[in-house]
């Protein structure tokens, strides 16, 4: 167990940390929710890094780092969504966006699976990357609206930054369902056929 790996298992612990402070009614508890957010995403960048510059990278970190990130990224979503009146715009639309996200996520993990008994690893390849990328950047402004929203003495009377964030943050949730589909499809385009062989 390697500091890269415990770098990437450490998103496990801290997405349940930033949704307690999420739902927490202290001061600046939307504050520390948002800072604590940001240190978890950079773990994703920073445990590649460093396995790459010592010479660890495992099939257990690649394979870890994959799924911790959905975990982290469907967990934080649902907690969003699970306010959406509040900041996530309509109720209806956040939850089928969510809905297709999980899919996606369930059906290519499926198809993983599946591969792997044949004898074939599916590989992430850009379009994942960039959609996990886009899904990070969405629940950081989301959780930013919060902050902003709930920890007024950052905007005061401001009320259209907090609006501004949010609808960045809501663009890119919609613009990460949409990337989130096509990158799933793409997958089973290129692999797909394995299973029928």
């Amino acid at each position: 167990m390697n500091l890269p790996n415990l770098l990437t298992i450490s998103r496990v612990p801290l997405m349940f940390m930033v949704v307690g402070l999420m739902y927490a009614e202290f001061p600046f508890a939307a504050t520390f929710a948002f800072w604590l957010y940001i240190a978890a995403a950079l773990t994703d960048w920073l445990d590649g890094k460093i396995a790459r510059e010592r010479g660890e990278v495992s099939a257990f970190g690649r394979f870890m780092d994959s799924v911790i990130d959905k975990v982290m990224v469907i967990g934080l979503m649902i907690a969003l969504v699970n306010d959406s009146a509040n900041f996530m715009g309509h109720d209806i639309t956040a939850m089928v966006l969510l809905l297709c996200i999980l899919c996606r996520e369930f059906a290519v993990s499926g198809l993983r699976a599946a591969v792997a008994v044949k004898g074939h690893v599916v590989e992430a390849d850009t379009g994942g990357k960039v959609k996990t990328f886009v899904q990070l950047n969405a629940i950081g402004w989301l959780i930013g609206a919060r902050m902003l929203a709930q920890d007024s003495q950052f905007v005061g009377d401001d009320r259209h930054l907090v609006t501004a964030v949010r609808l960045i943050g809501i663009g890119l949730f919609a613009l990460s369902a949409v990337l989130t589909i096509t990158s799933g499809v793409s997958y089973f385009r290129r692999y797909g056929k394995v299973l029928f062989n």
